[in-house]
């Protein structure tokens, strides 16, 4: 029987996985993205947890590939440029799967992917117009709007890590100044706690995290700042768009109350206007395989959520 291969590419992890028809992983399988490797040592490390996925799915037929890929992009041609990812630049993705595996591929960018998710299987199935975001080693997000994806001139509408919320911030690594992505993405989030003197582990988010849970200040602090930046963002995308929902997910999403906490606060603050004020920020339903459900839904739900 033919199946989905699914991939979803990101800073941290390669994540592969092969799906039903119904959208059911069958298989899945993660390794860490090479750090700091050049784009033949990530290529040779996605390909290789591709190979352990369809092993695990008893080497099916692969009728179509839908994969998620951090940006920003050249979309639909699939030539990718992550922000999170120095190595992979101007690189061919889609054609280079394309070429391998024999399949037809569909790419979007992994944020927009886990939106997908979220509202095929997940916490905005009953939801029409929502945000789904990640906030992990970068900032994204994805729309839909009207119940269907909405894309946006360049496939990278709903992009929220890069709206500023600090003008006289930290630069950003698009080139901007003060974007939300600049401010409370992961490593981020770590720096500011080390430059305000935080040394109660390894810098990273995960450890400030765990920090704050102790009851450190700084920790405490940094991801206060963070989830503020990120409600800030979310006050002017729900007035601009008048959504009804926003799914939060990611690794720094995990820090719970911490985040969100703040993040309600500012929120609360900042959205005035009376239509902004009811919809909800939560976490995300569907944890670390958002990523690849929604890369099969490219495929498998293409009326709503493939327009290339």
């Amino acid at each position: 029987m033919q199946r989905v291969l699914v991939v979803d590419v990101g800073g941290t992890k390669l994540a592969t996985g092969v799906v039903d028809h119904a959208g059911q992983l069958i298989s899945e399988h993660r390794t860490p993205t090479p750090p700091d490797g050049d784009a033949e040592a990530v290529w040779s490390a996605l390909v290789g947890g591709i190979e352990r996925a369809l092993d695990g799915a008893g080497r099916p037929a692969v009728e179509a590939i839908g994969v998620g890929c951090g940006g920003p992009m050249q979309w639909p041609e699939g030539r990718v440029t992550p922000l999170t990812m120095t190595g992979f630049r101007d690189f061919p993705l889609r054609d280079r799967l394309q070429e391998r595996y024999g399949a037809e591929v569909r790419l979007h960018n992994d944020a927009i992917c886990v939106a997908i998710a979220e509202h095929w299987q997940g916490a905005g199935q009953e939801h029409a117009n929502m945000l789904g975001m990640v906030v992990s080693t970068g900032v994204g997000g994805g729309l839909i709007l009207g119940g269907a994806l909405h894309d946006g001139a360049t496939g990278n509408g709903g992009h929220i890590g890069h709206v500023v919320v600090e003008p006289d911030g930290p630069q950003c690594r698009c080139g901007g100044r003060g974007c939300l992505e600049a401010v409370a993405r992961g490593p981020a989030v770590a720096a500011w706690a080390v430059e305000h003197g935080w040394n109660d582990g390894e810098p990273t988010a995960a450890a400030v995290t765990a920090s704050a849970r102790t009851g450190n200040k700084i920790a405490v602090a940094a991801l206060t700042r963070a989830g503020r930046a990120v409600g800030l963002a979310l006050a002017s995308t729900v007035a601009l768009l008048d959504l009804e929902l926003v799914c939060i997910g990611g690794g720094l999403a995990q820090a719970g109350e911490l985040l969100f906490g703040p993040l309600a606060e500012a929120y609360a603050e900042h959205a005035g206007v009376h239509y902004a004020r009811a919809p909800r920020a939560i976490p995300a339903a569907l944890g670390q395989q958002a990523g690849l459900i929604g890369a099969a839904a490219l495929v498998l739900r293409g009326d709503r959520y493939w327009h290339a």
